[in-house]
C-alpha cells in the first residue's frame, strides 16, 4: 500500500448540489476561454454557461508557451496555406490528416483577426507591421509572438480579462471534473470543489473538454503540475474513442536546471534567430544529424540531444552569436530566468536538456469538436484532431486551440441546448456513488507515487522505447495502480490529478506497444527504421499536395 501522510481518519457530511447549464466547458487555458468568449457571443444558451478550473483562472499549460502562434496572414506574401500544409504533414511524418490540416491553415488569418478584437496584441514593428519568426521545420518566418517570448501568457491574460468583464459566463474556481454523465449521450459532469469539500451535479446539453494535456505523466517536463490529462482520462471512462495515444512530443531546449515541478522551456525561437546547439566542448553537432540541423523537426532534434548526452552528459545552446541587444528585447523572460541561476546568455551558454512537451494524442473528434459521444466535445491539447501527426509543427498548438474554439461555437449556434430536466437509472447510480452521506479517507502521502509513475513513464517509455522497455512499464504501472486505496471517491484533486496519470499513462504504453515502427516522436529502438524518405516526397509533391484515402498505404513495408 502507499505511505499514509498520518492515520488520521477524514469523515464527511455534505449535502449533494445540483444545477443546471446549457453548455459546461473543463479548463481554462486558451481552448477553453476563447470557447466561451465565442460561445457566449454567438450562441442562445437559456441556462447560461459555465466554465470550470480545478486552478484559478488564468492558471493553465497555456499561459507558458513562449514561442508564439502560427499566422498564416494575407500581407505575409513570403508564405501560403499550400507552404504551411506542407510543413505541417513533414513534419507530422505524413501521419497528419489532410483536410484537418488544411481548415486550421484557412482559418488562421480570420481567427488572429477575431483575437485582435478581444485585446490580443501581438508584436509589431516601427511600421506597425506584424513580426514574423522561425521556428524549427517551417520554411518561411510566419510564427507570431506577444511580448517577445511570452506569447501564451499575453494571450491568455487578455481572454481572461473579457471572462472576467463578462457577466454571463459563471466561472468555478478550484473545482474538479471527476466524472462525466453519460448514457449514450452527454448529460453533464459530476465536479468537486476542493475548497468547500462539497460534490456538485451539474446537468448540461453539452460538456466540452478542454483540460490541457499530459506533460506532468513524465518526470522531466515543460508542463506545470496541472497538466495530468484529466480530460483525456474522463473521456475514456465515458467510452469516447481515442486516438495517436503514443505520440509524446518532447522539446528538445529545456533549462537544465532540475525542479520539482516543471523545468523552463528554452523557446525554440531561440534557434530560429540563429542560436546554435552544441556539446561539453562548444563543438557544434546537429550536422551530423539533420540537413536542417538545428531547425530540424522536434523529434530529430530531441533525439540528437538526447544520443550527445549520453557521451558528454550535456549538452548546450549557445545564443552568444546573436546580438545581445536583440535577446534582450526579443527574448526578455528567458534572459531573466537564466540569469537567476548565473547565466547570461549573452555570454554564457545555456544548459538543456530533452523534457517531454506536448501531447499529439488525445481524444478523437471532428473539425466541429465533436467526440464518438454525443453532446461531448473536446478542444486544444485534450483532442486529437489530426493536426499534428506523429510530430507537431512548432506554434501549430495555439493556432489550433483558437480555429477549433471558433469552430465549435459555430457549430453549437445551430443546435438547441437546453439541459436537461430528467435523468435514467444509469447516470442515478454514478451520482449516487459521490453521494454517500459519510466518507472515511486516510490522506496518503501523494507525491510519492507521482513521482514513481513520471519516473516509470520517463525510463521506460519516453524518448526512446522497445517492447521491453514497455513491458516494464506496463507491469510497475500496474503495481502502482493496485496499490492505489481509492474507489470513486477521492480525498482531494491531486488524487484525483493521479488517478487520471495513471489511467492514461497504460493507454500511452498500449499504444506505444502496437504501433511496431518508429515514426515522427515514437521512436522504438527495436524498431529503428523511419520512413523519412517517403515523408519528404508527400510533404514536397507541390500544388496538388494530397494523402490517400488510407494512412497505411504509403507506409507499406
Amino acid at each position: 500500500m502507499l505511505p499514509l501522510k498520518s492515520q488520521n481518519v477524514w469523515f464527511r457530511i455534505k449535502e449533494m448540489k445540483y444545477s443546471n447549464y446549457s453548455a459546461v466547458i473543463i479548463g481554462s487555458g486558451i481552448a477553453g476561454l476563447y470557447a466561451a468568449l465565442k460561445i457566449r457571443q454567438q450562441v442562445n444558451l437559456p441556462d447560461g454557461l459555465l466554465l470550470i478550473t480545478k486552478s484559478k483562472l488564468g492558471e493553465s499549460n497555456s499561459r507558458y508557451a513562449q514561442g508564439g502562434m502560427v499566422g498564416v496572414m494575407k500581407e505575409n506574401h513570403a508564405d501560403s496555406t499550400q507552404a504551411h500544409i506542407s510543413d505541417t504533414i513533414k513534419a507530422g511524418a505524413g501521419l497528419s490528416e489532410f483536410n484537418t490540416v488544411k481548415f486550421v491553415s484557412e482559418k488562421s488569418d480570420m481567427v488572429i483577426r477575431d483575437l485582435l478584437e478581444f485585446g490580443v496584441e501581438f508584436d509589431k514593428d516601427e511600421n506597425g507591421e506584424f513580426m514574423y519568426t522561425l521556428e524549427a521545420a517551417h520554411s518561411v518566418n510566419r510564427v507570431l509572438h506577444s511580448g517577445g517570448d511570452a506569447t501564451g501568457r499575453m494571450i491568455e491574460r487578455a481572454l481572461c480579462e473579457k471572462v472576467k468583464e463578462n457577466p454571463d459566463i459563471d466561472v468555478y474556481e478550484k473545482t474538479m471534473a471527476v466524472e462525466l454523465l453519460v448514457n449514450s449521450e452527454c448529460r453533464g459532469v459530476i465536479v468537486f470543489n476542493e475548497i468547500t469539500q462539497e460534490y456538485e451535479v451539474i446537468y448540461s446539453s453539452c460538456v466540452i473538454l478542454a483540460t490541457g494535456g499530459a506533460g506532468q505523466l513524465y518526470r522531466y517536463t515543460t508542463n506545470p503540475a496541472g497538466a495530468s490529462s484529466d480530460g483525456i482520462a474522463l473521456a475514456y471512462k465515458a467510452g469516447a474513442v481515442l486516438q495517436d495515444m503514443e505520440f509524446i512530443q518532447f522539446h528538445p531546449t529545456a533549462l537544465a536546471i532540475d525542479t520539482e515541478e516543471h523545468l523552463f522551456l528554452i523557446s525554440e525561437a531561440l534557434r530560429g534567430e540563429g542560436a546554435k546547439l552544441v556539446d561539453s566542448d562548444g563543438r557544434e553537432f546537429m550536422y551530423k544529424y539533420h540537413e536542417l540541423k538545428e531547425l530540424a523537426p522536434r523529434d530529430v532534434v530531441t533525439r540528437a540531444n538526447f544520443n550527445e548526452m549520453i557521451d558528454k552528459s550535456n549538452v548546450y545552446l549557445n545564443a552568444t552569436c546573436i546580438d545581445s541587444g536583440k535577446l534582450a528585447k526579443r527574448f526578455p523572460n528567458i534572459s531573466r530566468k537564466c540569469l537567476e541561476y548565473g547565466i547570461d546568455i549573452s555570454k554564457d551558454f545555456i544548459p538543456v536538456t530533452p523534457a517531454a512537451h506536448y501531447f499529439m494524442g488525445g481524444v478523437k473528434t471532428n473539425l466541429n469538436g465533436e467526440t464518438s459521444v454525443k453532446r461531448l466535445f473536446a478542444i486544444g491539447e485534450t483532442a486529437s484532431t489530426g493536426l499534428h501527426g506523429g510530430n507537431r509543427l512548432a506554434s501549430n498548438s495555439l493556432l489550433e486551440c483558437a480555429v477549433c474554439a471558433y469552430a465549435i461555437a459555430k457549430h453549437l449556434k445551430s443546435q438547441e441546448l437546453k439541459s436537461p430536466k430528467q435523468i435514467d437509472k444509469k447516470i442515478k447510480a454514478h451520482i449516487d456513488e459521490y453521494s454517500d452521506e459519510a466518507v472515511f479517507l486516510e490522506e496518503i502521502d501523494i507525491e510519492i507515487p507521482r513521482k514513481e509513475l513520471r519516473n516509470i513513464m520517463w525510463e521506460y517509455a519516453g524518448i526512446l522505447r522497445s517492447e521491453k522497455s514497455l513491458v516494464k512499464a506496463a507491469q510497475e504501472l500496474e503495481k502502482l495502480r493496485c496499490n492505489f486505496p481509492r474507489g470513486s471517491k477521492c480525498l482531494n484533486i491531486e488524487e484525483y490529478e493521479l488517478r487520471h496519470m495513471i489511467c492514461t499513462s497504460g493507454l500511452i504504453i498500449n499504444a506505444a506497444l502496437a504501433r511496431k515502427e518508429s515514426r515522427g516522436a515514437h521512436f522504438r529502438s527495436d524498431y529503428p527504421q523511419t520512413n523519412e524518405e517517403c515523408i519528404h516526397s508527400i510533404a514536397c509533391s507541390g500544388e496538388n499536395i494530397e494523402l490517400p484515402a488510407s494512412k497505411e498505404e504509403i507506409f507499406v513495408k
